[in-house]
């Protein structure tokens, strides 16, 4: 099964290879929907593992990994390339939601690190770590019996992911934690709805595992899913699930080199007849992709979301594509 997918959102505000277009001018942006073959820069503002899902209500909702909501941007921070320590992630769920990618309305910050349970359960760890180090990755929503669902993973103050259930789709408190703590430590949770009704929990890279109806735990054991052939791993992160053409579609997230920061930010994808395998042997989806989102748009054609992630300003264009990159991010 062949895969084409196009970058929607690009939030680079460089004059980086991801952004083909910088447009600002809704005729524009309704002619590149319509076209689907270019980049479509739609929204301006720091962000990664930008997670876009269409909501009951037909709006597109937009949420990711940010900096604080009280962070201006400076020519320092635009690109935020530190790791660690020297990193500007922030602890706030920020979100926006759009109907036609031209306009957008923030939602404010919905959601924080206060709102998940490990606040609530190890509270020594926040009070002994100071806020600017604490940390929220990769949040997703998802809707669950007319309620948003929020999942993301955190590296600090506690090692562990979060599941947190809102009253009803608007992703606002108050919010709940169905599983509590035995969610543990799951990087990059993602959740994804079969055609019977079943929601499974996919994380890591990659272990899938069924949920019960009311998200308080799994009903099986988890399963260890990837690729076959000479490569068995997706790569090292952002794994989800999408049914496309009657077939299972794994998305993962790796680096070109299979070195940590070393090379291109890559999406790549396996299929398969049953969920839980055997899947296809590994296959490319796009360059600089890597912890996009693929969704489909209100007609139906296939996206996927795109960002900056580099230890690097963009690139000029030039020769990009015969380029060795592998010796940095």
């Amino acid at each position: 099964m062949q895969l084409f997918l196009f970058l929607l959102l690009a939030f680079s505000s460089g004059d980086g290879d991801i952004v083909t277009s910088s447009l600002s001018k809704p005729r524009e942006i309704k002619a590149a929907l319509l076209a689907h073959d270019r980049a479509i820069h739609v929204k301006d503002g720091w962000i990664r593992d930008p997670y876009l899902v269409k909501g009951p209500d037909n709006f597109f909702y937009l949420t990711g990994t940010t900096q604080s909501s009280q962070q201006e941007e400076t020519e320092q921070t635009k690109y935020n390339i530190g790791l660690g320590d020297s990193s500007l992630v922030g602890y706030e769920l920020q979100a926006w939601r759009t109907k036609d990618f031209i306009t957008w309305e923030s939602l404010g910050v919905p959601y924080t690190l206060e709102d998940g349970v490990w606040f609530r359960t190890k509270p020594e760890k926040f009070n002994s770590t100071p806020k600017e180090s604490w940390r929220l990755w990769a949040p997703e929503f998802y809707f669950v019996d007319n309620k948003v669902v929020v999942v993301h993973t955190s590296p600090s103050p506690v090692g562990g992911a979060n599941m947190s259930v809102a009253s009803s789709i608007e992703p606002q408190r108050p919010w709940v934690n169905p599983m509590g703590t035995k969610i543990g430590r799951r990087h990059d949770p993602s959740l994804f709805r079969d055609d019977d009704g079943t929601w499974w929990m996919i994380w890591g890279a990659t272990l899938i595992a069924p949920l019960k109806p009311d998200l308080s735990y799994f009903s099986g054991e988890a399963v260890e899913i990837g690729p076959s052939g000479e490569n068995r791993k997706m790569g090292h992160e952002g794994c989800l699930i999408r049914k496309i053409h009657g077939k299972y579609v794994l998305f993962g997230t790796g680096w070109s080199t299979g070195i940590m920061r070393k090379g291109s930010y890559n999406l790549y994808y396996a299929t398969a007849d049953n969920i839980e395998g055997p899947y296809s042997e590994r296959k490319f989806v796009g360059r600089f992709l890597g912890h996009g989102t693929p969704f489909q748009d209100e007609v139906g054609k296939w996206w996927c979301t795109a960002f900056f992630n580099a230890n690097v300003p963009p690139l000029a264009k030039k020769d990009i594509q015969s380029r060795d990159l592998s010796q940095n991010a």
